[in-house]
């Protein structure tokens, strides 16, 4: 059962709700401006690399489990479907709608974390992790666990990322059960969609470089 504390009050510095909600998603922006700066320093860095290692980089791409992967990547999937319906479920005053979804969104969020650690728990019983624990006996053998390192770092980013998402939308849904979500005041579900949105998208292009160069192989 959800429990009304009343309609959300304006902050001090903001004139109208609509100038709050402006200012928080222009906020969001401009650190969402500063994400795509740092993934694409490494998607560049990926693509350099493998630009001069082409074989070695497609061999190692040739070793992800795909099926995982497509599982993981349809999963995101879902879970944009489910906070762009919250987002709207608020707008329009749904509380216990928008709760429930927000809840089925952070469950997904679970759901492809587990499956991307079971993937990493593979990749750790075939001795890809790089350094020490790293075995391959292919002639390109440190170009590939260059794609490893790669791999490793820009995925477990990814997840450190969905992490923090699944916290964020925690928080949302349990602001929107104590009623500090309504159609007057919605500009948090609407900013940490934003979010969650960015963190699905980045894993999109994660799969078409990681995963997809491989089964052409």
């Amino acid at each position: 059962m959800l429990i009304d504390t009343g309609p959300v009050e304006l902050r001090e510095q903001f004139g109208t709700p609509e100038q709050q909600r402006e200012s928080a998603t222009s906020g969001m922006w401009v650190f969402l401006m500063t994400e795509v700066m740092m993934f694409g320093a490494l998607f560049t860095s990926f693509a350099i690399y493998r630009l001069y290692y082409f074989q070695p980089f497609t061999q190692g791409s040739s070793e992800m489990n795909v099926v995982l992967g497509s599982i993981n990547t349809a999963v995101l999937i879902c879970s944009s479907l489910t906070m762009a319906l919250a987002v709207h479920s608020a707008a329009s005053g749904e509380r216990s709608k928008t709760f429930w979804l927000l809840i089925a969104t952070i469950v997904i969020g679970i759901v492809f974390l587990a499956i991307k650690f079971t993937e990493y728990g593979q990749h750790y019983a075939e001795h890809k992790v790089p350094g020490i624990w790293f075995d391959s006996h292919d002639p390109g053998a440190n170009k590939i666990e260059m794609f490893y390192f790669f791999y490793f770092v820009m995925t477990g980013l990814h997840a450190i990322h969905m992490m923090v998402g699944i916290g964020v939308v925690s928080v949302l849904a349990l602001r929107t059960l104590v009623g500090r979500i309504s159609a007057f005041y919605h500009a948090p579900i609407e900013i940490g969609g934003l979010y969650w949105h960015f963190v699905d998208i980045v894993w999109v292009f994660l799969y078409a470089i990681f995963y997809i160069p491989g089964i052409h192989k």
